[in-house]
C-alpha cells in the first residue's frame, strides 16, 4: 500500500509538472505570436509603385514597406483601395500606415504625418502620340483634362481650373484616365511623373508626356497624425538603413532601371 502510495503520488506530481510545462509553452507561443500586425492602405491601379500580377502585389511601395517592416522587425497587412478612400480609412481607423504614392502637402499634413521623403516625382502633362497643339500646360485652354481622385494631380487641376481655362474629369484609378485620352474623349491628362512614364515604356498606349514638370512633390509613408509615432521612427529608421545598405536603389532599380 505504501509503494501503491508513493507511485501515485509520483504520477500526480509528472501530471502537474507537465500540465506546468504545457501550460508555459503556450503561453510562450501566445507571447510570440501576438505582436500587433499594421494595416497598410495602398492603391494597386498605380505602377510601377503599386499593382498586382496574379496573385500577387508588387512594385517599388510594395517592395519598400516590405523591405522596413523586414528590417525593422514589425508586422504588416496589405489593404488594397481606391486612393481617394486611404486617409478616410485612416481616420476611421481603418488603417495604421499608408504608402501610395502619396504626395506630401500641406493640406494632407493636417490629417496625417509623414515619413521623411522617399521619392521625388512631380506632375506632368500627358496627350495622345498624334497630338501637336499641346506642347505644355499653357495650351490647355478651353481642353478637357482627366485626372486621378484625391491625387495632387486632381488638386492641382482643380485649383488651376479657372486660370488654364480647362475641363476637369475625374476617374477612380490611372488605367481609366489613360484610356480617357487615348480614345480621344479628354485632351491630356496630369499624372505623376514617375507613373505615367512607367506605363508608357510597358504599354503602347498611344499617348507622349509634353512639357516641364509642373511642381516638385515628393512621396512619403503616412500615419494619422499624432497616432503610431513609434512606429513613424521605425519607419524613418528603416528607410535610412535600406538607403544606407542598397537595398533601396536595388527596390528602384529593379522598376524603373538606372
Amino acid at each position: 500500500m505504501k509503494k501503491l502510495g508513493l507511485l501515485s503520488l509520483f504520477l500526480i506530481l509528472s501530471i502537474f509538472i507537465a500540465a506546468c510545462g504545457s501550460s508555459d509553452t503556450a503561453g510562450e507561443k501566445e507571447e510570440k505570436g501576438s505582436g500587433k500586425v499594421y494595416k497598410v492602405g495602398v492603391d494597386t491601379t498605380y505602377p510601377p509603385f503599386e499593382f498586382k500580377e496574379g496573385n500577387d502585389y508588387k512594385g517599388i511601395d510594395i517592395d519598400l514597406i516590405n523591405a522596413i517592416a523586414k528590417n525593422q522587425g514589425f508586422k504588416i497587412e496589405l489593404s488594397p483601395m481606391d486612393f481617394g478612400g486611404i486617409i478616410p480609412a485612416m481616420q476611421a481607423n481603418q488603417l495604421d500606415v499608408a504608402i501610395a504614392g502619396m504626395s506630401i502637402t500641406d493640406e494632407r499634413k493636417k490629417v496625417v504625418d509623414f515619413s521623411t521623403p522617399y521619392f521625388d516625382a512631380g506632375l506632368t502633362v500627358v496627350v495622345k502620340n498624334d497630338n501637336s497643339t499641346i506642347k505644355s500646360v499653357d495650351d490647355l485652354k478651353g481642353k478637357t483634362v482627366a485626372v486621378k481622385k484625391g491625387t495632387t494631380g486632381a488638386k492641382y487641376a482643380q485649383d488651376n481650373a479657372a486660370k488654364l481655362g480647362i475641363n476637369v474629369v475625374q476617374f477612380n484609378d490611372s488605367p481609366a484616365m489613360f484610356q480617357e485620352v487615348s480614345n480621344g474623349n479628354a485632351d491630356a491628362l496630369i499624372e505623376d511623373y514617375p507613373v505615367i512614364s512607367y506605363a508608357i515604356a510597358q504599354k503602347d498606349l498611344g499617348l507622349k508626356i509634353v512639357g516641364d514638370r509642373l511642381n516638385g512633390d515628393q512621396y512619403g509613408i503616412a500615419v494619422l497624425k499624432g497616432q503610431n509615432q513609434d512606429l513613424l521612427k521605425k519607419i524613418d529608421k528603416g528607410l535610412a538603413e535600406l538607403k544606407k545598405d542598397g537595398t533601396y536603389d536595388k527596390i528602384i532599380k529593379t522598376y524603373l532601371g538606372e
